[in-house]
């Protein structure tokens, strides 16, 4: 942090993030301080309503991810005025960063131009089907809420037409199942973006949904509606802290200021950006709020209501670029909303924890390169594992808990899941071949070395030698690796000393455990077996020196429990009924078990064009 005596006191993006992993309690510094407060008085949680504000439009849009940008192209469209606000210095969200996979269904053009079959009926019937469950056991939509389910249904469609519209580069290729899950099993739903940006300005992690977010932005922008970037929503203003309208909400700015900066990082856009640096900013909202924060799993104390589990040394997927901090949950539940669905967030459904290919950083979720604009916060590049025959992965303790070789990305159900899929049948639950994600139970779960009041599991560290360095031709020179995150030393004992530098490395790895484990481990290369995990006969010792560990820990992905909505994505109290004014989608949102990009845009196009249709 740094302040100026004469302005308001700067926070950076660093600052933002550092307690992400700690506290829900500590995080964001003087942002989310105003959000908690208000959660825990809910009964008066915004008594202080502005006699004037400061900015003022129809729709007040809350993130600029993948609900966002639709919901405000629709509400601009229908001749509202919008203003979007985003905690970030640049639009995105968590959206920017993905794949830019989109699995819309329902007789999308492209699904017709190809020949697959589909409706809104057939989608809406698999997005409910009971009968289908995944390869680690957790039903994928039994637990939806129907209503959501037949909105999306009968909304994909007409999204994927309106992103045509609005200038996003789809690939013109059949519709496939290339990493979807969670997407129905009767049909092809999956549609690409194009990858074509490359990390940059444009683009800070150089993924495909950099043409989907980008494109969105600039039809956006193009039709008028206006950006407040660098600003944290904090409160939701009611009229009564449980009844009555949404007025609007209050911000608090957080500019992203890089280390070694001292001014903040700036949007790749300026058209249409409000300019203020106003340490608090009231903005009324004329007819409706929409929330778009992108769900719960960076604020550690939420995402634990759903499971216990998901203690602090499970980094966030969209970090350090999308902090995915439960404040619109929060500030939400303050005037009286309701959570939903937390079925599917608690039934460890495969998209919510993933292991990925990249070690020896905190951010492993993406490959962030030195291109990237916020690279100084990344640190470092990572070391991408191409086979884990060169290493093997220990708990805290120094223990190996699963087969390194296991699925790291989940499949999930999807088009030929099933031979053969008959729709509703009980017998679909016979056909599924169990495949249970151990690596996931196993890395929250085991208690060694844990300690109250969390016991939480801590962290994973791939373990190999320098000959494994060689035969994966890494570079170790800066930036490839963190120094919080990757060590070396001489000895495997003097290596186990070194991991307690690393934060959530608690307490110190017992070196005989990580001895012993590595002679058992040698023992099995010699032997061709791994009578302890079944990994497929070990090929290579880990014996010469320098000895290396580096941070393995699985990343957390998606939210499936938020608020509770209605099919016109209108957020509801605890008795059902509507908050007026106020409407939320995607990932902060409860009742729908679908991964990633499809339900985030789908119910942004939702809630937009209802946001804009409201009579004040």
């Amino acid at each position: 942090m740094r302040s100026d005596n004469n302005g308001p006191k700067k926070i950076s993006r660093r600052d933002f993030f550092r307690g992400a992993g700690l506290s829900a309690a500590a995080m964001a510094g003087a942002s989310f301080a105003n959000a908690a407060p208000a959660f825990a008085q809910q009964g008066n949680a915004n008594t202080d309503i502005p006699s004037k504000w400061d900015l003022e439009a129809d729709v007040v849009v809350i993130g600029s991810g993948a609900v966002g940008l639709p919901a405000a192209i629709r509400a601009v469209d229908a001749k509202a005025s919008v203003i979007v606000v985003e905690c970030n210095y640049d639009i995105g969200g968590h959206a920017i960063i993905s794949g830019g996979n989109v699995p819309l269904g329902g007789g999308t053009s492209f699904q017709k131009k190809y020949d697959i079959e589909d409706s809104p009926d057939i989608y809406f019937r698999d997005l409910t089907d009971w009968s289908v469950v995944e390869t680690g056991g957790s039903p994928d939509y039994r637990y939806n809420d129907r209503g959501i389910q037949r909105a999306l249904a009968d909304n994909s469609a007409p999204c994927f037409e309106f992103l045509l519209e609005n200038g996003v580069p789809f690939v013109d290729k059949a519709p496939d199942n290339s990493g979807a899950h969670g997407t129905g099993i009767s049909a092809k739903r999956e549609h690409h973006t194009i990858w074509d940006k490359g990390q940059s300005l444009e683009s800070p992690a150089g993924a495909g949904g950099t043409s989907l977010m980008r494109a969105l932005e600039a039809s956006a922008r193009k039709k008028g509606v206006k950006f407040l970037l660098n600003y944290h929503m904090d409160v939701i203003y009611r009229e009564t802290p449980n009844s009555g309208r949404v007025l609007g909400i209050q911000a608090s700015y957080s500019p992203t200021i890089l280390p070694g900066e001292t001014t903040p990082l700036k949007s790749f856009a300026s058209e249409g950006n409000i300019d203020m640096t106003a340490e608090t900013v009231t903005i009324r909202a004329k007819k409706a709020v929409i929330i778009g924060t992108g769900g719960s799993t960076g604020n550690v104390n939420f995402r634990r209501i759903f499971d216990p589990r998901a203690t602090e040394e499970l980094i966030l997927a969209g970090e350090p670029y999308s902090p995915q901090d439960a404040s619109g949950e929060l500030a939400a539940m303050a005037i009286g909303a309701s959570l939903w669905g937390t079925a599917n967030h608690t039934g460890d459904r495969n998209g919510y924890i993933r292991r990925r290919p990249i070690v020896g950083t905190k951010y492993v979720y993406v490959a962030w390169t030195p291109k990237s604009p916020i690279f100084p916060l990344c640190k470092a590049t990572g070391l991408r594992v191409t086979d884990w025959q060169n290493g093997i992965i220990v708990n805290q303790a120094g223990k190996r808990f699963y087969n390194e070789f296991e699925e790291g990305y989940p499949g999930g159900t999807r088009e030929g899941s099933l031979d053969p899929y008959k729709p509703g049948d009980w017998r679909n639950l016979t056909r599924i071949k169990y495949n249970p994600r151990a690596y996931v139970d196993a890395a929250l779960a085991i208690n060694e070395l844990s300690e109250p009041p969390d016991y939480a599991a801590g962290p994973q560290w791939a373990i190999f030698d320098s000959e494994a360095v060689a035969r994966q031709k890494w570079d170790l020179d800066d930036p490839a690796t963190d120094p919080e995150y990757f060590f070396s030393a001489d000895t495997l004992a003097e290596l186990a000393e070194k991991l307690v530098k690393n934060p959530y490395q608690k307490k110190a790895m017992p070196a005989k455990n990580l001895e012993e484990t590595v002679a058992r481990y040698n023992m099995m290369v010699d032997l061709g077996v791994d009578p302890d995990f079944d990994k497929p006969a070990p090929k290579y010792k880990i014996e010469k020196p320098p000895f290396y560990a580096a941070w393995a820990t699985p990343a957390i992905h998606d939210t499936y429990a938020g608020l509770r909505i209605n099919m016109q994505c209108q957020v509801q109290d605890m008795n059902g009924e509507v908050i007026p004014g106020l409407y939320c989608g995607g990932e902060s949102a409860g009742g729908s078990s679908q991964h990633g990009l499809a339900r985030c845009l789908t119910q942004g196009y939702i809630a937009g064009a209802e946001a804009a249709a409201e009579k004040v």
